[in-house]
C-alpha cells in the first residue's frame, strides 16, 4: 500500500511513525519513574516494579482504571452500530441524521408559566417536552388537569411528550391521552412516554405504591396505550434514585437493569410479547462531569439490556435499549452555580458521545429552585452548541475503539451485571428494596464518596477548591420537593454548603464572618504555598482568614495576632526548614497570646512533635477540620 506525501506524492516507502524507534512499555515506565521522582511522590531512589500502580485509580465500582491502555487491553468485540449488543448505539446512524432528542425539564407547578416556557424552548432549540407532574388537585406540582393549557400552542405530532408524574401516573397518562384525543393528532404520530414508573416511587419513598400505582396498573396503561397509540412509550426506568443515593455506577445500572426486568416480566403478563413490552420502556440515567464513566455507563447499559432481552427471547433487533440522559442533580451546587454550567457540558458531552437517544441539561440553578429564563436558555444553548457548532452527534460511536473506553465499559458491564444477580437473587428489585439489600450496598459506596469529598480526592469546583466568599447570592422560587422516606437524595457538595450558610448566618448577626489567624511564619516566599492552601481550605467553610504577613520573629506574629482580635483559632503557615527551628515555640506563644486551638499548615506525622491541636494538608478531612473550628469558635472545647 502506498502513502501519500506532503507534496502529493505517493511513497513506497514506510510511514512516518516507523522512522521512528518504536518505543516500549519499559521505557514509558522508566520516565514515568524519574517524573514522580522530581515531583517527590518516590524517593530519589527508589525503583518501582511497576511505577503504573502509583497512577492507577479505583472507581467506586473496584474498576482500576491505568495511566495507560494499549491494543494489550483487551475487551469483548463491541459489533457495530445498531446492532445486538448495541454497544456502540442503539441505531445504526447514532445521532447523525438529526441528532439527539433536545429534551428539556419543565417543574414549575404554575400553568401559565410553564406554557410559556415549554414554547419558548420549543422555539428555540428544544424539541421534546418533559413535564414534572403531581396529585390531582394538588399545589406543589404540575396539575394534570393542567395539560391542556400548558400544550396549547405546541404541534403534538411534531414534539414528543413525556411525563415525569411520581406516583399518581394513571390520572397524568389519562390527562395527555384525552389532550392527544381532543386536539385530533394522528395516533401513528404520537411520540413521548406516558412516564408510569412504580418502581422510582418504591425507591423513592420506601414503600411498595398501592393498588392502582403498582405495576400491574402500568403494564395495564401501557397496553391500553399502545392499542390506541402504538408508538408512545409508557413506562420509565430511573436510574436517578440511585444515583441521587450515592450509588456506584455500576449499582445505578444494576438496579435500573432489575427494574426493567420488574417491568418487563408485568407487561408480558399483562398479554405483550417480549418485543413489544421492549420497545415501551425507555431508560433513565444521569450523566455526571465524569465524561469517561458517563460514556462508558451508557455504552454498557445497552449490552446489559441486550443480554436480558436475549435472554427472555425476543427477537434479534428488539434489545436496543432507548436511554434519556439527564445531568446529575448530585452534582449540582448551590453555591457558585455558575460552575454547574462547565459541570453540565461535560456531562452533556458525555451522554451525548456515550449514544443516549434523548438528553436533558439541568438549569445551572437547579439545586436552588425553579430555574428562571437566562438559566433555562444557557441549559438548552448547551445542546445547542454541542450539536450545531461541535458538531458532535455527525459521528457514530466517537468513543468506539478507544482501548480506555471499550475497557471500562467492558468492566463496568461486568459489576452491573452481578448487582443486577445480586438483586434477582433477592427476589427481585421490590423485595431487594424492602429487605434493604440495595440500600446497604449504596450506603457503602457513599460513605466512601462523602470521604473522598471530605478529604477533597474528589473536589468541587466553586465549593471545596477555590470557593468564593464574596460571591453574590443567586435567589430562586423554590422547587417542587421530591418524596421522600425511601433512598436518600444527596448532594455533593451538602457538607460544605451547610457550613457556608451557618457562616451566612454569623455574617447576619455580627456583620462579620467568622475567622481564622494565619500565623505566617518568616519572609512571603516561605509560606505563601502553606498560606493559601490553608486560606483556601478555611474558605471552603465560609471561615475567612486574617494573614500575619511577613514576619522576621515570633514576637512579630504574636504582635499581628493580638492586632486581629485574638481569633479563637490559629493556624501556623511556612517552610519545613522554619518548622524545624521554630514551629513549637510558636505554637507556644500563640497559646500563651489566647489561641484556643493551633493548626498546622503540613503532615500531621510529620510535625506531631509541635504541640499543634491539629493539621492541615492534603489528603486531610477538611469537613471535621472545619466542623472543629466553628466548635472552638462558637466556645466549645478544642
Amino acid at each position: 500500500m502506498t502513502e501519500a506525501t506532503v507534496d502529493g506524492g505517493t511513497s513506497t516507502g514506510s510511514t512516518f511513525a516507523s522512522q521512528f524507534p518504536q518505543p516500549t512499555r519499559e521505557q514509558w515506565q522508566g520516565l514515568v519513574a524519574g517524573v514522580l521522582r522530581k515531583s517527590r511522590v518516590i524517593g530519589a531512589d527508589d525503583a518501582p516494579d511497576n511505577p503504573e500502580d502509583l497512577l492507577a485509580t479505583t472507581t467506586y465500582d473496584g474498576i482500576r482504571l491505568a495511566p495507560l491502555y494499549t491494543a494489550d487491553d483487551a475487551s469483548p468485540e463491541p459489533g457495530a452500530p445498531g446492532l445486538p449488543s448495541y454497544v456502540r448505539g442503539a441505531r445504526a446512524a447514532g445521532s447523525s441524521v438529526d441528532g439527539w432528542d433536545v429534551r428539556q425539564l419543565h417543574s414549575d407547578p404554575d400553568p401559565a408559566r410553564t406554557a410559556e416556557a415549554v414554547l419558548a424552548d420549543l422555539e428555540n432549540g428544544v424539541s421534546s417536552v418533559f413535564l414534572q407532574t403531581g396529585a390531582p388537585g394538588g399545589e406543589d406540582a404540575l396539575d394534570p388537569a393542567e395539560l391542556p393549557g400548558v400544550l396549547a400552542g405546541v404541534l403534538l405530532d411534531l414534539a414528543p411528550v413525556v411525563l415525569d408524574p411520581g406516583a399518581d401516573f394513571g390520572p397524568a397518562a389519562e390527562a395527555l391521552l384525552a389532550v392527544f384525543r381532543e386536539r385530533g393528532v394522528a395516533p401513528a404520530e404520537v411520540r413521548g412516554n406516558l412516564g408510569a414508573d412504580p418502581v422510582t416511587t418504591h425507591a423513592r419513598t420506601g414503600r411498595a405504591p398501592g393498588a392502582g400505582r403498582d405495576l400491574a396498573a402500568a403494564a395495564d396503561l401501557a397496553v391500553r396505550a399502545h392499542a390506541e397509540f402504538p408508538h408512545l412509550q409508557a413506562i420509565t426506568v430511573d436510574g436517578q434514585p440511585y444515583h441521587e443515593a450515592g450509588a456506584s455506577e455500576g449499582q445505578e445500572l444494576g438496579a435500573a437493569t432489575a427494574a426493567g426486568v420488574a417491568y418487563l416480566r408485568a407487561l408480558t403478563a399483562a398479554g405483550l410479547d417480549v418485543d413489544t413490552a421492549l420497545g415501551l420502556v425507555e431508560f433513565r440515567f444521569a450523566a455526571t462531569a465524569d465524561q469517561f464513566l458517563t460514556i462508558a455507563k451508557l455504552r454498557a447499559a445497552r449490552r446489559v439490556w441486550a443480554r436480558v432481552a436475549q435472554a427472555s427471547g425476543a427477537s434479534a433487533g428488539a434489545g436496543a435499549q432507548k436511554q434519556h440522559a439527564i445531568t446529575s442533580w448530585s452534582m449540582a451546587t448551590r453555591r457558585d452555580p455558575w460552575v454547574n454550567m462547565l459541570r453540565t457540558t461535560v456531562a452533556a458531552f458525555a451522554a451525548g458521545v456515550g449514544g443516549a437517544d434523548s438528553v436533558t441539561v439541568r438549569p445551572f440553578d437547579a439545586a436552588i429552585g425553579l430555574p428562571d429564563a437566562f438559566a433555562r436558555r444557557i441549559a438548552r444553548n448547551t445542546q445547542s452548541l454541542l450539536l450545531e457548532e461541535s458538531h458532535l452527534a455527525q459521528v457514530i460511536d466517537p468513543a468506539g475503539g478507544s482501548w480506555y473506553v471499550e475497557k471500562l465499559t467492558d468492566e463496568l458491564a461486568h459489576a452491573a451485571w452481578a448487582f443486577f444477580q445480586d438483586i434477582e437473587r433477592a427476589g427481585g428489585i421490590a423485595a431487594a428494596l424492602d429487605g434493604g439489600l440495595v440500600a446497604d450496598r449504596i450506603a457503602e459506596v457513599r460513605a466512601a464518596r462523602e470521604k473522598a469529598i471530605a478529604t477533597r480526592k474528589d473536589p468541587l469546583t466553586g465549593v471545596s477548591e477555590f470557593p468564593n466568599l464574596t460571591e453574590d447570592a443567586v435567589i430562586r422560587e423554590p422547587a417542587p420537593a421530591l418524596p421522600g422516606g425511601g433512598l436518600p437524595r444527596v448532594r455533593y457538595a451538602d457538607g460544605y454548603e451547610a457550613l457556608r450558610d451557618r457562616s451566612d448566618d454569623i455574617y447576619l448577626a455580627t456583620d462579620a464572618r467568622p475567622t481564622v489567624f494565619l500565623a505566617t511564619l518568616g519572609p512571603v516566599a516561605q509560606h505563601t504555598a502553606r498560606a493559601q492552601f490553608a486560606r483556601n481550605l478555611f474558605a471552603a467553610g465560609g471561615i475567612d482568614a486574617v494573614e500575619a504577613g511577613a514576619t522576621a520573629t515570633e514576637d512579630e506574629v504574636v504582635e499581628a495576632y493580638r492586632a486581629a482580635g485574638a481569633p479563637a483559632v490559629a493556624c501556623l503557615a511556612s517552610s519545613d526548614k522554619i518548622y524545624e527551628e521554630r514551629a513549637k515555640d510558636a505554637v507556644t506563644r500563640l497559646h500563651e497570646a489566647g489561641a484556643r486551638h493551633v493548626l498546622l499548615a503540613g503532615a500531621a506525622k510529620k510535625w506531631a512533635d509541635t504541640n499543634a491541636d491539629g493539621y492541615v494538608f492534603v489528603g486531610c478531612d477538611a469537613l471535621e477540620v472545619l466542623n472543629r473550628a466553628y466548635t472552638i469558635i462558637a466556645g466549645g472545647d478544642r
